[in-house]
């Protein structure tokens, strides 16, 4: 049987549709937000290379649009919502590693992002000079829990004089900066997105325990009662604690 030149076209057309979903190329959502990297040995607290750790307290949903869930798609993202890569892409520091569970181990951060002040080409010199947000990102993708997740491990800091340290309360308070940028709807480079957030308790503890700056290195007096000079002694002030609150975004390009 002879098929007309419009049939074999057709035909053709339908192959060629088809081919991409064979060979697995069609970016498709994954099932699941994310997985809780305890549960596959992993932590909520990133190693800061001291003993202590920082709160993962962003999540961008392993539900978002997939074309956000890669490096350059998340850093378009945060140039979105008021963040953007580092001055001149230059570094300061040791990058610090996270295990989210996923039968990757420990593994360095995939980038770093600043407050851009509105210039998302050189805003982020001045948060480095005069402090602000700013977050270190992590993909879970490992084969044991391949969401597709970023966790996102946010703060502020103090400016550059104070050598960069977090402002007190200042993991929540970067967490609630970040999430009150990004609900809504924003945009960059001809990319619109629409982001919801659901609040979720239970991933992080409460308090300073273990959390980096939690307990502060200044010292002060604590009085004994009678107190003389003699009794009086010397004891870590209270430091920097969390709230247990961890903030799930959902990113869906428009």
């Amino acid at each position: 049987m002879m098929l007309s030149s419009t049939a074999v076209v057709f035909a053709l057309a339908g192959a060629f549709a088809t081919l991409p979903a064979a060979l697995g190329l069609v970016a498709q959502k994954r099932a699941a937000a994310f997985f809780d990297p305890t549960a596959g040995g992993g932590s909520m607290l990133i190693d800061a290379g001291n003993g202590l750790g920082e709160p993962l307290n962003v999540i961008i949903s392993g539900l978002s649009s997939p074309q956000v869930l890669n490096e350059d798609g998340l850093i378009n993202y945060a140039r979105a919502i008021g963040f953007s890569t580092e001055c001149f892409g230059i570094h300061l520091g040791n990058p610090f590693s996270a295990n989210l569970g996923d039968g990757h181990g420990p593994v360095n951060q995939t980038t770093e992002l600043r407050q851009d002040f509105g210039n998302a080409d050189l805003g982020t010199c001045l948060e480095s000079l005069v402090g602000g947000n700013h977050f270190r990102v992590y993909f879970q993708n490992g084969p044991s829990a391949d969401s597709g997740a970023a966790f996102l491990a946010v703060s502020r800091e103090e400016p550059a004089s104070d050598n960069h340290d977090i402002v007190p309360d200042g993991y929540d308070i970067g967490r609630d900066q970040l999430v009150a940028g990004a609900v809504g709807i924003t945009s960059f480079d001809g990319v619109t997105y629409s982001t919801t957030a659901q609040n979720v308790t239970g991933l992080l503890p409460v308090g300073s325990a273990g959390v980096n700056h939690g307990t502060s290195t200044g010292l002060r007096l604590a009085p004994t009662f009678p107190s003389t000079a003699v009794d009086d002694r010397c004891v870590p002030t209270s430091g920097i604690a969390i709230d247990g609150i961890v903030t799930v975004l959902t990113v869906t390009i428009q």
